[in-house]
């Protein structure tokens, strides 16, 4: 009975050995598939764009691009509001013409949705320049990715694409714009995710926002909460 007992022990422990091999080996062999998958994921490439050439700056720009491309290398004279809805830019490269001095607009991870080049000529002022770009900069929708369901800021920087300044409100998406260059302003139509679902609708609040092209900083609201309050009190009564 002994013995008998003693073959017992010695066949249950060979069986749980090998068993603890098996898992192992198993265990091990998922590792090193995961690993090989994770090699074979393409990385995506980074592609800069045509060249951009404004002559009233002293800076080229290279736009930059992820994924495939248009094949055309050659220069563009002409800047669209949009510059490719298929191929979002994530950063612009300025470069000196004089001395080579090169240097990136963005220090962080975003979309650049457009960049309009602003040329304001008043009367007895000198002339203002910035380029003006709307920016997805922030996951609003909380989906862990930056796309077109988030927030578009605007911003506004010199011709060098540098002093880098935000001038719409956070959790905002610019609708429109235009230029005063009586008042050296530029005025912007937002909206607001005013009922804090996390999307942009005909629902939310849309309001005006007025920067100061002297002084370039974070754009005042037109529009009071009082003000509105007050157009309800007549409106809906």
């Amino acid at each position: 009975m002994r013995n008998y007992n003693f073959l017992n022990k010695i066949t249950t422990g060979i069986i749980v050995a090998t068993l603890c091999f098996s898992c192992r080996s198993f265990v091990s062999r998922n590792a090193e598939q995961a690993k090989a998958t994770d090699k074979s994921k393409p990385q995506a490439n980074l592609v800069y764009g045509n060249l951009i050439i404004k002559e009233q700056s002293d800076y080229l720009m290279i736009p930059v691009t992820l994924g495939e491309q248009n094949e055309d290398k050659g220069i563009d004279l002409k800047l669209s509001r949009s510059y490719d809805r298929n191929n979002p830019l994530y950063n612009i490269i300025f470069y000196r013409k004089q001395d080579g001095e090169a240097h990136i607009l963005l220090k962080k991870k975003a979309i650049i949705t457009s960049f309009d080049l602003l040329e304001v000529k008043a009367a007895d002022k000198p002339t203002t320049r910035v380029w003006l770009y709307r920016i997805i900069d922030q996951d609003t929708n909380t989906d862990k990715k930056l796309n077109g369901e988030d927030a578009t800021i605007g911003y506004l920087s010199d011709l060098s694409g540098k002093n880098l300044q935000q001038i719409t409100p956070n959790n905002t998406r610019i609708i429109s714009w235009v230029v005063v260059p009586s008042q050296n302003a530029l005025f912007l139509k937002i909206i607001k995710d005013s009922d804090n679902d996390k999307k942009f609708t005909e629902e939310d609040r849309t309001n005006f926002v007025r920067v100061n092209l002297d002084k370039i900083g974070m754009g005042t609201e037109i529009i009071s909460d009082q003000i509105e309050q007050e157009i309800k009190s007549y409106i809906f009564k």
